[in-house]
């Protein structure tokens, strides 16, 4: 599987760091309700108008989304065919 910019960004992060990272986003404040809930319900609720609450939903959420494309990728990349190429020998053969 070839590697650009984007997997290799990704690469750079480590699950030490983004695990952390996401769970403090999503949760703070811890009393009395964590933003990112607060905010998904109010997505939910189609009360999600104003900007201050847009920009706290996907600040708080960032961690979250990252982490979720740094699994997802990984998990593409072990599924995925390996790119290695076929040998002479393999080719005679045939």
């Amino acid at each position: 599987m070839k590697t650009n910019w984007f997997y290799r960004w990704l690469d750079a992060l480590s699950y030490k760091l983004l695990v952390p990272l996401a769970l403090l986003l999503a949760l703070a404040p811890f009393t009395p309700e964590p933003h990112l809930v607060e905010t998904t319900g109010m997505l939910f609720r189609g009360e999600l108008t104003e900007p201050i609450y847009i920009f706290d939903f996907f600040m708080h959420g960032a961690g979250v989304f990252i982490l979720a494309l740094k699994v997802g990728a990984d998990i593409r990349r072990r599924n995925a065919p390996a790119d290695v190429p076929a040998s002479t020998s393999d080719l005679a053969s045939r």
